[in-house]
């Protein structure tokens, strides 16, 4: 710095700001339902069972069977986050530090809803997602995992197949851990040159396939802890993500007033739900190393 470095000046390119690598956000990409606009809690009839056939003799009587109705149910669960900043940053910042704020908190709850429809746990304030739902197809690798292979992604259309409910937006949905493996994994033995996942716009199983790390790689399964991904496959038409008002954002300057804090504060009220369990299937347990 002595031999002349002091006199370099550093200029700050505000207008090339690097944003923040986040993963995708692709179950509305998928074909999830967005129900918008709601204000009381939402329960939508659905049909759980219907009358059965009998056959009988001649100027035999009929036994009486009844149809079955259920409910799918929706309620506000909030997710919120709020950052502070300080007075002087407001003033000395070369970007729109409130709109920067803004932005991200916007970003962070979207992530936020995106992964409690896959992962939400139906505890601790959270929606419940995909994985926690009861009733949906499973397909297990093994006692402690196992590698994905070409027979887990057939067992994951057929779960849904057998239970007729292979129609509508069908597709796959994983993590890069799971697409490099598959990538790596020949459909038969290892003596195959085709590998599971295709070269193709439908690369598994012939149908489209989402690929973001919001699908966990962190699952656990019997000694395999915190290292099992999962694979999902679907009609993901009937996800239903239910919003309560839109994004609020209140902007806060008297909570830190005397220090000159402002404070941002985002919430959105929403729910997850699927309309018919069986029309997904998971397998929870894939080991990718």
């Amino acid at each position: 710095n002595s031999a002349g470095g002091y006199t370099v000046a550093t200029d700050l390119l505000a207008a090339s700001f690097i944003d923040l690598l986040r993963n995708r956000m692709t179950v509305l990409a998928a074909g999830a339902t967005m129900l918008t606009g709601l204000v009381g809690n939402v329960a939508i009839p659905a049909q759980s069972g219907g009358a059965t056939a009998y056959w009988v003799a001649e100027n035999g009587a009929v036994t009486e069977s009844a149809q079955t109705v259920a409910q799918v149910t929706m309620s506000p669960k909030t997710v919120g986050a709020f950052t502070d900043y300080s007075r002087r940053l407001l003033n000395q910042s070369s970007i729109d530090i409130e709109a920067f704020v803004r932005t991200d908190l916007a970003t962070v709850l979207a992530l936020a809803i995106d992964l409690a429809a896959l992962h939400g746990s139906g505890s601790s304030n959270q929606p419940t997602g995909i994985a926690a739902t009861s009733g949906i197809g499973s397909v297990a690798g093994g006692t402690n995992g196992l590698a994905p292979s070409w027979t887990h992604i057939i067992g994951l259309e057929t779960e849904v197949a057998i239970d007729n409910a292979d129609i509508g937006r069908l597709a796959y949905m994983t993590n890069a851990k799971v697409r490099g493996k598959l990538k790596q994994t020949s459909k038969v033995s290892s003596t195959d040159s085709v590998m599971v996942w295709a070269d193709s716009p439908t690369p598994l199983n012939g149908y489209p396939t989402w690929v973001t790390n919001q699908v966990s790689s962190a699952l656990t399964k019997g000694t395999s802890s915190g290292v099992c991904s999962a694979i999902f496959f679907g009609n993901w038409a009937d996800l239903l993500i239910g919003m309560w008002g839109g994004l609020d954002i209140l902007v806060d300057p008297y909570t830190g007033s005397t220090a000159g804090t402002t404070r941002v504060v985002a919430l959105q009220d929403v729910d997850i739900a699927v309309r018919h369990a069986e029309s997904f299937a998971a397998m929870l347990d894939a080991l990718t190393s």
